[in-house]
């Protein structure tokens, strides 16, 4: 059965979709009261984190399908982690604040691990969020435990 790239990522971009939808109803249900400021900036870097993450999904058929997917997955991945990090900037809940963190980390796990399944270089390191609310967060990932973390678990999985 031959990989159908569109239909992957129609179903990805649904699914993610499905998601940011599910975390703003969620953060109005809870009371959260973001405001006009903070709401318009959130929606607009989740809309060019969508944008992104969808051109990026495009891939041409490289013949390999593991290859193919990590292609697909990796900015499908990466697209969760933008939006997560604009709830860590804008929202209020805490609730979803922790989630938002869990994802950006599990997120980041996976697309090492997935390289690494490959045999590919490791991506370049990128700043993540933390506690704070500004715009202009700048934490470094890269002096993190869980890059290396990531790194143990596949050595000692030869």
């Amino acid at each position: 059965m031959p990989l159908n790239l569109h239909a992957i990522g129609r179903s990805l971009l649904a699914a993610v979709a499905l998601i940011a939808l599910s975390v703003v109803a969620s953060a109005f249900a809870a009371g959260a009261a973001l405001n006009d400021n903070y709401e318009t900036r959130f929606l607009a870097e989740n809309d060019t984190a969508m944008t992104k993450m969808m051109g990026d999904m495009s891939v041409k058929p490289s013949g390999n399908v593991d290859e193919d997917f990590v292609a697909i997955m990796v900015p499908h991945h990466q697209g969760a982690i933008d939006m997560a990090q604009a709830e860590l900037r804008y929202g209020h809940n805490e609730q979803l604040r922790r989630i938002a963190q869990e994802i950006v980390v599990e997120q980041q796990q996976e697309i090492v691990a997935m390289h690494l399944a490959l045999g590919q270089p490791l991506p370049p390191s990128a700043p993540a969020p933390d506690q704070q609310r500004s715009s202009d967060i700048t934490p470094h990932f890269a002096q993190s435990g869980l890059h290396h973390s990531t790194l143990d678990l596949h050595k000692e999985s030869k």
